[in-house]
């Protein structure tokens, strides 16, 4: 069977044409398309898709009202994208998907996502303070999200695609205790 990746390309590129063609707002479909790879994850969600009883219409109805009772509702564009896996059975590839579209949205609009690992909890302030200081270390401008790891002691980490800037106390240990031991 083929990678999950290659099977996702192109459901991601032709969303993301989609959205251009229709004038759509790339910003509100990474986030409809973040909920339903959320609903799509959802073990009992791919019993239901993959059960030879339910039609494609049923699925498409309850995810689109789990959708719903997540506080969203589905565009024409978003059902319409959603039959498409669904009737292609290719529900199982929607996080895949999410991932890439975002990265062709970032590619576009020159950024990035990072994962800011903190050993404290980050409120929405102190991000915004390390936004800045952050783009310049990484040189673009960056989409922050902060996630807690309490085994860092202290300071932060933070992840962008391949590349690691790591300033936690927990780091600097180790190199101390590498320096030690050399």
């Amino acid at each position: 069977m083929a990678e999950i990746a290659t099977i996702a390309r192109p459901y991601a590129e032709a969303l993301f044409k989609a959205c251009a063609d229709k004038g759509a707002s790339l910003d509100d479909a990474v986030s409809w398309v973040d909920v339903l790879a959320a609903v799509a994850a959802d073990p009992q969600m791919r019993q239901l898709a993959d059960s030879p009883k339910t039609t494609d219409d049923q699925v498409i109805d309850v995810v689109a009202g789990v959708v719903q009772a997540r506080g969203a509702a589905l565009s024409d564009l978003a059902r319409n994208f959603l039959r498409t896996l669904v009737e292609n059975r290719r529900l199982e590839v929607l996080p895949e998907v999410a991932v890439q579209f975002r990265t062709l949205v970032n590619q576009r609009n020159g950024s990035s996502d990072a994962l800011v690992y903190s050993a404290f909890p980050l409120d929405q302030a102190a991000l915004q303070a390390l936004e800045p200081v952050l783009a310049k270390r990484f040189g673009r401008k960056l989409n922050l999200t902060a996630q807690l790891d309490d085994s860092l002691i202290g300071g932060i980490r933070v992840v962008v695609g391949d590349e690691v800037l790591d300033t936690s106390v927990k780091a600097r240990l180790e190199q101390m205790k590498a320096t030690l031991t050399a």
